[in-house]
């Protein structure tokens, strides 16, 4: 639900009012009323069907619609999944089957996202056409519905362990909001704490395929401890250790961080069977409503860190996930506590129940399948990293900018696999992504980078983590990624501006090449202190250079002519296109032969904008516009997207792909087509010095008359450089 929510503030750029149902999840509050703790509690076979409702959700377009539906299937999850607890607290057999299908289902989802590359294909983002599985995720849903409601309900009076105490059913909900906020935010996807210590190339640490295959194996042999050891769990020993590990995650990068994930990964599930088996012995509205109180709150906590510029009192909290990990395990911390007390954990004697053991081995026997599937899902995803660019033999690099709003199209769908279909299409050897982390909460935990990567061919460089409290910037290439450096840029009022310095071997050519995204127009001093610091980095690198970039600015004014400098080397691709507001490509030290700009349809609200390179020849001094004819078929851009183009996507602004520009002393090799095509020498004098002149006097007028047109003509919102060029900003 999270996810959905995100789309509008996304799309309403700050607070929507959508993001109140997220309140939906503590409503086992109103188990506090007798009359329906009652009700709920002895119907609550019937009571497990209503959450399916959330399954059906991929039917209904309508993205309000969609929304409302899904927060009622979460209203009723938790409230009865809360019941379901409070009921079975007097069989310890019973009680520990349904905190293990909880535990046994965390699990199993994180394969089910390890397989389908971060994306669960039940998910009411997903449909038939993005890959969903949504009507199998229904079925299955019905018959575990079907299955759970043959067992008879039982339900008693208030219920006291074996001493009679009992501890504070506050602090014990307090613990469950803690480990629930702990596991959704770190455990729900394998690859989420792999992106907490990613700092680039060379790799230094794990990487999303093979390694998130071992951060499954941990969760589930955590769980399996703290079923077999509950005091030992449950006690302020496992707990330190844990919160050395959430500290060392938090602090460190690279394999040492990773450690430090494993182990908070293995106490949060050890300790989950724990505090649940302590909070069934309060009332559920004082543990349960508490415990999704407090994961409101850190939730929301969790967002304000990074959106902390959208957001009222942001500030406060700005860049603090230090702040929340502490919070978090203080959370889980007053839960032990509480569990001490009740010492609700099960006696030696319930290990000698032969239910109870052979209960148990169906558990161990379902975690090692999920383990073996992990396994064999990470050996047929490992990278081939064998990848080669769309024309090698040409020497070209194309490279495309693209911000793509966490990978959720205008209709709230999971996009990757239209980005794929149009970065393929394109031929796209390097492609930048801006607001790319979506791994968070809100934006699901999910890694869509990999998808890409995997699916096109190409190294990647995820950018910052979550823990850098950035958008996100990331790289793909075909090219090898041989040194990437990440950065945050001087933001002193506004949002955190995320960059990537690559270095590429184009060819055998070393090419750099940088990912940047801006800061806010409202921050006018941030984007100034960012554009002196990313000239003089730009400028620092004696290679070739690249800008792939969200600058915030209009041509040949203001910040633009920091980026275009002396200071930083960098040519505009193109400083006669007008109509650009946000996405820049800037380059130097390579020869330039072509750029252009691909509609967006409806996966973002951002254009792709593209530009061609050929490696290993000098920059061009002047550079003239040619027909496409005179250009070597490897260095022009696909067809496909001329006239009305396809699926939405049409080069648009110039009608065409802007000409390819060459040297004004023009070379024969430059401009003559492959042997096929060629050309007697005697025709090319006659051209080169008779025809040329009078071609070009031409051209100057069809510009003349083409800007005429497009400074005239009213704009058309799919045929900008970006929506927010002329909503947000």
């Amino acid at each position: 639900m999270p996810l959905l929510v995100w789309y509008f503030p996304l799309w309403h750029m700050g607070i929507s009012g959508y993001e109140l149902i997220i309140v939906t999840t503590i409503s086992p509050l109103i188990l506090a009323i007798p009359p329906i703790r009652s009700l709920v509690v002895r119907n609550r076979a019937l009571f497990q069907f209503l959450p399916l409702t959330g399954l059906m959700a991929f039917l209904v377009h309508d993205p309000v619609y969609r929304l409302f539906i899904t927060g009622f299937s979460v209203a009723m999850g938790c409230l009865v999944w809360s019941a379901t607890f409070y009921g079975e607290r007097a069989l310890n057999v019973r009680l520990e089957a349904r905190i293990s299908a909880f535990a046994i289902g965390l699990v199993m989802s994180s394969v089910a996202k390890f397989a389908f590359q971060t994306n669960n294909p039940v998910w009411p983002i997903m449909n038939a056409e993005n890959g969903g599985w949504n009507k199998f995720g229904l079925f299955l849903g019905v018959l575990a519905a079907v299955r759970s409601a043959r067992q008879p309900a039982v339900s008693g009076g208030d219920y006291y362990p074996p001493s009679g105490k009992k501890g504070s059913a506050i602090l014990a909900g307090i613990g469950l909001g803690g480990v629930l906020f702990g596991v959704h935010s770190l455990l729900s996807d394998s690859s989420t704490m792999i992106s907490w210590v990613w700092e680039g190339f060379p790799i230094r640490g794990p990487i999303q395929v093979p390694h998130g295959a071992l951060t499954i194996f941990v969760m589930s042999a955590g769980y399996l401890f703290g079923l077999y050891n509950p005091r030992l769990a449950g006690s302020w020993t496992a707990f330190g250790i844990g919160s050395l590990g959430a500290a060392v995650l938090t602090c460190y990068s690279h394999w040492f961080g990773f450690y430090g994930g494993l182990t908070i990964a293995f106490y949060l599930m050890a300790v989950t069977p724990v505090l649940f088996a302590s909070a069934v012995h309060h009332s559920p509205a004082s543990t349960f409503g508490t415990g999704f109180c407090v994961w409101v709150f850190l939730t929301l906590f969790h967002v304000w860190v990074v959106a902390y510029a959208f957001v009222p009192g942001g500030p406060l909290v700005r860049e603090h996930t230090d702040w929340l990990m502490t919070i978090t395990m203080l959370c889980v911390g007053a839960g032990v506590f509480s569990s001490s007390v009740t010492n609700s954990g099960p006696s030696k004697k319930n290990f000698i129940n032969p239910n109870s053991r052979r209960q148990r081995s169906y558990y161990v026997y379902a975690l090692a399948v999920l383990q073996l599937l992990a396994v064999a899902i990470a050996y047929l995803r490992f990278p081939t990293n064998d990848y080669t660019p769309y024309h090698k033999e040409d020497k070209v690099a194309t490279a495309g900018i693209w911000t793509i709003h966490f990978s959720l199209d205008n209709d709230m769908w999971s996009s990757e696999q239209r980005m794929i279909n149009l970065i393929r299409e394109a031929e796209l050897d390097i492609v930048g992504l801006l607001e790319s982390d979506t791994q968070r909460i809100i934006m699901g935990n999910r890694d869509f980078t990999a998808v890409l990567a995997e699916e096109l061919g190409m190294y990647v460089d995820y950018g910052p983590g979550p823990n850098k409290h950035t958008w996100g910037a990331a790289l793909l290439s075909k090219f090898p990624i041989v040194n990437s450096t990440h950065h945050l840029l001087p933001s002193p009022v506004g949002e955190l501006a995320p960059a990537i310095h690559a270095t590429l071997d184009m060819y055998g050519e070393m090419v750099d090449v940088v990912v940047f995204h801006s800061g806010q127009e409202e921050d006018p001093e941030d984007r100034r202190l960012q554009s002196a610091y990313l000239s003089k980095l730009m400028g620092s690198s004696p290679r070739p250079m690249i800008l792939l970039s969200y600058l915030v600015t209009k041509p040949l004014e203001g910040n633009y002519n920091t980026y275009v400098s002396d200071v930083s080397g960098m040519k505009d691709i193109d400083s006669t296109d007008w109509d650009r507001w946000c996405e820049y490509i800037l380059y130097k030290k390579l020869k330039r032969t072509g750029y252009a700009r691909i509609s967006r349809s409806t996966i973002t609200d951002t254009e792709l904008q593209v530009g061609k390179f050929v490696i290993g020849q000098p920059e061009s001094e002047e550079e003239v516009r040619i027909p496409e004819e005179m250009v070597p078929e490897g260095q022009r851009f696909p067809a496909l997207f001329r006239g009305e183009g396809v699926r939405g996507h049409r080069y648009h602004v110039f009608d065409e792909p802007s000409s390819p520009t060459y040297d004004r002393t023009l070379r024969i090799s430059d401009i003559t087509p492959k042997p096929t095509y060629s050309i007697h020498p005697s025709l090319w004098t006659t051209y080169l010095w008779i025809i040329m002149p009078l071609r070009s006097t031409y051209m100057e007028e069809v510009d003349e008359s083409r800007s005429s047109i497009l400074h005239s003509t009213q704009i058309d919102p799919g045929s900008t450089d970006d929506l927010r060029a002329h909503s947000r900003w």
